[in-house]
């Protein structure tokens, strides 16, 4: 949710901006997070990591379901495209990992992290390449959690990057 308030303030300059990155931030995270909550309280999936892969089709249609939504609003409230691009990427990511899912537990988390440090150097230069090893951070956390082999984090590192630097920069 970070991501979408530094590009937010990056889209304006200003506060103005922020308060979009907000906006996109309730249906790109607040929503799906509440819905997997709730899914995890009444015993529909095992944690809030949804580790289990049978699991996970239903919280990302519901997450790529509330993106568009908020995708929607958006795009007629006049966001601005800085904004508008990055929910678009992030509704694209979804849609690879829903598919992915189908046949293999592909990482989301490294997904996430490759997508955000992509979309920051992407918006504020190549000096944010210095986060690039959180990114293998978080890759390394997820195998040592036993949630994921190195192949799926490195996967999702990977899918996230690509799709977050061809979808933000083409629609942007």
């Amino acid at each position: 949710m970070g991501v979408l308030l530094a590009v937010g303030w990056h889209s304006t300059r200003s506060l103005a901006g922020v308060g979009w990155g907000l906006l996109g931030a309730v249906f790109c995270g607040v929503v799906p997070l509440a819905f997997i909550l709730y899914g995890v309280r009444r015993g529909y999936w095992t944690d809030r990591h949804v580790r289990v892969r049978r699991q996970r089709a239903v919280p990302i249609v519901v997450t790529a379901v509330s993106v568009g939504v908020g995708l929607a609003a958006l795009v007629v409230m006049d966001a601005p495209r800085e904004v508008v691009a990055l929910v678009v990427a992030m509704l694209a990511g979804l849609a690879i990992a829903l598919a992915v899912t189908a046949f293999w537990k592909i990482s989301v988390h490294t997904a996430v992290a490759g997508g955000t440090v992509t979309v920051l150097m992407l918006t504020y230069g190549s000096a944010v390449a210095v986060a690039a090893p959180l990114v293998a951070l978080v890759g390394w956390s997820r195998v040592e959690l036993r949630d994921h082999t190195p192949m799926q984090t490195i996967a999702g590192g990977a899918v996230g990057a690509s799709v977050a630097a061809l979808v933000f920069a083409l629609v942007r």
